[in-house]
């Protein structure tokens, strides 16, 4: 059988319908920005936008959520979404720590100061995640998909960056000490097995947690599970296996690395949108400390086009969209309409949200997981202290009526 003989009889299945407007529309949008972004920029930008509609795709095909998997291990006592998390961070390690480390120019990790920020930061954002419903990847790939909820999660999302900007200076005031790269201590293959040794404790207690509630351990998921509608059916239409989404999301990081000099994060981007829209509305944003530094400066002053992390969170949004549409799961997304308690959680995590990630120096993708990537020892506080505020949050869930 000819390769289009395969490719009709995998459309053809049947029960698989996909929603043509959703799917033209997010395809019309790839293509007009993606124009855009190569008339205005250089070419590495348009790859850039290129990777994150693929790592938005991933996201959402391979349900790749930080929150609902720390609340699944809580709850329902089920690992199999922390492990495959576990799984990423340490085969990231593998590829982005050589590659930082190898001598090149150009290329810097995602490291960050441990002290207060860090810490309150984290376990606020921990907290906000539970009650917005979203990391901020998890934010962008599901208003991506058309969630309203998350609409509003995102809205106030911005507003609390640009909240926590005002303030970062003054936390950085507060007690802490410079950045920690484990390479400095360890060397290059010493702290890729520090790091390796302690994802591996953590599986360990998973596994044990899951096991004394359950009897067995969650598997199907981290291999081969959905195919019984055949590869290409599952490729296209989802529910993807966590291992398709980890050597995915791994890459892609990988490739932002070598393209942009940095790795791949999401929420300095909202404190630029957020920024921006204030001095449209008549604020001075150059008044505060924070869009004085270099590289805030810059990215307040230049285009959006020209920002990384911007273009990638655009082809986040409009991949998230164009999966969502080829899963023909779009306007089922967009009936959910967050009603009285609901709303309010939105509004508060969002704000959690946006102002624990100004002052942690990221969400679970710039701090957590490209820190990890980058061996540095914040990213392992941040981890700890966002899982803390996660406990909180799912805690207080049942007051703003969500489910666990």
């Amino acid at each position: 059988m000819t390769d289009s003989a395969v490719l009709q009889t995998g459309l053809q299945q049947p029960g698989w319908q996909v929603d043509r407007f959703i799917v033209a529309t997010a395809l019309a949008g790839l293509a007009l920005l993606g124009g855009l972004i190569w008339l205005e920029t250089a070419p590495f930008m348009v790859a850039l936008f290129v990777i994150g509609s693929v790592l938005g795709m991933a996201l959402y095909h391979g349900a790749f959520g930080f929150t609902a998997g720390w609340r699944n291990l809580v709850v329902k006592k089920r690992g199999a979404g922390m492990r495959a998390q576990l799984m990423l961070f340490g085969l990231s390690s593998l590829i982005m720590v050589p590659m930082l480390y190898s001598g090149q120019a150009g290329l810097v990790g995602a490291v960050a100061p441990v002290g207060t920020s860090l810490v309150v930061g984290s376990f606020i954002f921990g907290l906000g995640m539970q009650l917005g419903g979203g990391c901020g990847s998890g934010t962008l790939f599901t208003v991506g998909a058309g969630n309203i909820r998350m609409v509003v999660t995102l809205v106030f999302f911005i507003a609390g960056t640009v909240l926590g900007s005002i303030h970062l200076p003054w936390w950085l005031d507060q007690p802490g000490f410079d950045p920690v790269p484990l390479v400095n201590t360890f060397g290059v293959s010493g702290a890729i097995i520090v790091q390796l040794l302690g994802l591996g404790l953590i599986a360990r207690w998973v596994n044990r947690v899951e096991r004394k509630a359950h009897g067995n351990l969650e598997r199907g998921e981290l291999l081969w599970k959905g195919q019984e509608h055949g590869v290409f059916r599952t490729l296209i239409s989802g529910r993807w296996p966590f291992t398709w989404a980890i050597l995915i999301l791994a890459a892609g990081n990988a490739l932002t690395l070598a393209l942009s000099g940095a790795p791949w994060s999401i929420t300095f981007a909202f404190n630029v949108w957020g920024a921006k829209a204030m001095e449209v509305m008549g604020v001075n944003m150059s008044q505060f400390e924070f869009w004085t530094w270099e590289y805030p400066a810059m990215a307040l002053k230049d285009s959006m086009l020209t920002n990384a992390p911007s273009v990638m969170n655009f082809g986040l949004l409009l991949g998230a969209m164009l999966a969502a549409g080829l899963a023909n799961r779009f306007n089922e997304a967009s009936r959910s309409r967050p009603e009285g308690r609901q709303f309010l959680a939105s509004v508060v995590g969002g704000l959690l949200l946006g102002y624990g990630a100004r002052l942690g120096f990221g969400c679970n993708i710039g701090a957590l997981f490209s820190g990890i990537a980058s061996a540095s020892l914040h990213a392992w506080i941040w981890f700890v202290c966002a899982f803390s505020g996660s406990l909180l949050g799912i805690r207080l869930r049942p007051w703003f009526r969500l489910p666990n």
